[in-house]
Parts: structure tokens; sequence; C-alpha cells
């Protein structure tokens, strides 16, 4: 948990420079999630980090009905993301980056307190107290290069997104599986890190492999870009699919 909360903790960082004195002009800037301000994206994982610090501290119920009080049911978790923005839209930016810094205080903490493999509770069903810290890795990472084409800045890819790139590898069967597909039988990532190095997920006899950038594959299994647009190359049976369906989050 220590590797994941530091990546956690870096990726943060990453963001709060970002914010730092940012004024009520930029916050209001379109980011590059489609609907939604730079101020937007900050509530939502605000809202999104005390979800999380529920879920390790067994308060996940609570703090979802807390959220969600007053709101119509959702049809996916797309829909129940934009409702529980829209209810809270309008708080004034210095509040909204209070809020999140909070939420970042705490939800370090309530998850360094879980073992990795501690069953919690989340939107899509229980998963590992690591996974879960994955997928707030995966989301703050998103939702930093949201807020940065919105503000015109340019970022480097880190190798902290080796937890991310493993995810989207780790999870290709729930990935194939929520949409109704069979899954493969077994899929490696050869990889190549920001820094040059190699990232291997996977047998080397796997029937299906992708290889290429990390940081696009990442780009891709968090919905920022299309596999077309990169350097991913698959092969075998179901390289296709892979790269259609992979993704970081539920």
């Amino acid at each position: 948990m220590e590797q994941i909360v530091s990546a956690i903790a870096e990726q943060q960082d990453e963001l709060a420079s970002l914010l730092e004195g940012l004024d009520d002009a930029g916050w209001a800037r379109p980011s590059a999630c489609v609907g939604w301000s730079v101020a937007d994206v900050v509530l939502h994982l605000a809202q999104t980090n005390e979800m999380a610090t529920g879920s390790a501290q067994d308060r996940f119920a609570e703090v979802t009905g807390r959220l969600g009080e007053g709101l119509p049911p959702a049809a996916d978790v797309d829909e129940g993301a934009d409702l529980m923005v829209a209810k809270e839209r309008g708080i004034v930016p210095a509040e909204i980056h209070q809020r999140w810094v909070q939420s970042c205080d705490d939800l370090r903490p309530a998850l360094l307190a879980r073992a990795p493999g501690d069953r919690l509770t989340w939107v899509a069903g229980e998963l590992a107290a690591r996974t879960l810290g994955t997928t707030r890795l995966a989301e703050t990472w998103i939702h930093t290069g949201d807020v940065a084409e919105g503000l015109g800045v340019e970022l480097a890819p880190a190798d902290r997104l080796w937890h991310i790139a493993r995810l989207a590898w780790r999870t290709l069967p729930y990935a194939f599986q929520r949409e109704g597909v069979e899954p493969p039988v077994a899929v490696a990532f050869r990889l190549v890190a920001p820094s040059g190095d190699r990232w291997d997920f996977g047998d080397d006899d796997a029937p299906t492999c992708i290889t290429g950038s990390g940081h696009e594959l990442c780009q891709v299994a968090g919905q920022r870009r299309s596999a077309e647009h990169t350097n991913l190359v698959g092969k075998g049976p179901d390289a296709d699919e892979v790269l259609r369906l992979v993704r970081t989050f539920a």
C-alpha cells in the first residue's frame, strides 16, 4: 500500500501545482472533461476521494448517501458523477480547493490503514484495497490531464503510470464482462515506460499481445485517446477488442 499511496501523493502534488494561485477565471475554464469546468473536475475528485475514504473506513454507504441525498437514481456511474457535481456546482473555488486538499489528506492515511488484500466496497462492487488505491491514482492522473489541457499546460508523463498500466492489464476480464463480451484467454502487455524502461505484464506465450508506449496505453485505458491515434500495436485474436475495451475505472 505504501507504493500506491506514495504514487497517489505525487499525482496529487502535480495537480496541486496547477491549482496553486489559479484565479476565478482559471477555475471557470473548460477542462478536457466534456461539459465540466476546472472547478467541476476538482469538485468531482474531492467527492470521489471522500467516497474512497469512506470505503477504506467501512463508511461507504454513509458517505455516498450524503453525497447523493436528494438526487434521482442514476442510469450509470457517469450519470451519477454528473448529478453529484451538478448538485454542488456553484461552490466558490476557494472552498472547492480546500475541500479537495482535505480529501487528499484524509484519503492517504485511510488507505495506509488497510492491508492490500482487504475487500472494500466500491461503486461497481467489492475490490481489494490496493485496487481501490490504484483507481484513485488513475482517476487523479486522468483528471490532472483534463485540468492541464484546460489551462493550456503540457505535463510530462512519469513512471508512476506503471501502477495504472498494471491495473488496466489486470482488469481486462472485468472490462470485457461489463460490455457483455467473452474475456480473452490471456493477454500480455509489452510497454515502454516514460523513462525508457520496460513494463512487461503477462506470459510470453499469451496469444494476444499489446506493444508500445505505456503512457499511451494509459491514455487509451483512461478514455482520453483512441488507440488508432497512438503507436500501440496489437497482435493476436483479441487485440482489437483489448484496445477497444481496456479501461482503468468502473
